[in-house]
């Protein structure tokens, strides 16, 4: 099994790329192993099938290069930060064994996000813990706490604790939100429209990202917020 660098956690398909692709593609750049879980396959979206969501993730997962991409099939809108989901999400903690994991905003429009934010907060610290025991393939799996918990920022604005330069990897960004083709604009799709299919939509994601990069004198960037302080030894670390 392969073991990650840093794992997104991500409520529905589409939700990583939107908020943290450009983050992946600049890690992945720089050698590190990068996976993607979404926890449901958005079948509750205005638009599109649990198959096509499936399909149109994994042609995302190859354009940002993943080493893992995988679905828990937890119910859209319906699954909760409780006992059963909190042990699923265990098991997939400990069989990736993450140093940092990226999860959804800690609130949004969408309450899914939200929920999913604690959910995986959660889920990292109990996984840390020995005497709750998984498995996985018959086979008995070790304790495991990721050192780091940071939330992209998604709809709603979030004052960001840190800003990630995503300005060389722009473009392979939108081509990820755009392999999900059934969800976003166009003219021929003759399904109802919905909040994330509106023309302006993909370009407010831009001026996001655009506000982001001029904070940190860039052109483009992803905000994020941290669980706990982030320490530095060096100065000159920063940007």
């Amino acid at each position: 099994m392969t073991k990650l660098d840093i794992l997104v956690f991500a409520a529905h398909p589409d939700d990583a790329e939107l908020g943290c692709a450009g983050t992946i593609l600049s890690q992945v750049e720089k050698g590190y192993k990068v996976g993607i879980v979404d926890f449901t396959q958005g079948e509750m979206g205005t638009r599109g099938t649990p198959e096509t969501r499936l399909q149109e993730a994994e042609a995302a997962g190859k354009i940002l290069k993943l080493s893992a991409r995988e679905n828990m099939g937890f119910k859209d809108i319906y699954f909760a930060n409780d006992e059963e989901h909190q042990h699923q999400l265990i098991q997939v903690i400990r069989k990736y064994r993450p140093e940092i994991v990226l999860a959804n905003a800690v609130n949004d429009r969408h309450p899914d996000h939200g929920k999913g934010a604690e959910l995986a907060t959660k889920a990292c610290f109990m996984s840390g813990l020995r005497k709750i025991e998984t498995s996985f393939e018959g086979k008995k799996q070790e304790a495991w706490r990721p050192k780091f918990v940071y939330h992209y920022i998604q709809n709603n604005y979030i004052e960001p604790d840190f800003i990630v330069d995503i300005t060389p990897f722009w473009d392979q960004k939108v081509e990820s939100i755009k392999a999900f083709k059934s969800q976003f604009f166009d003219p021929n799709n003759q399904e109802p429209a919905s909040f994330i299919s509106d023309p302006e939509f993909l370009p407010f994601i831009e001026s996001r990202a655009r506000d982001f990069g001029h904070r940190i004198m860039s052109t483009y960037g992803e905000g994020f917020t941290v669980e706990r302080y982030i320490g530095v030894s060096d100065l000159f670390d920063l940007k």
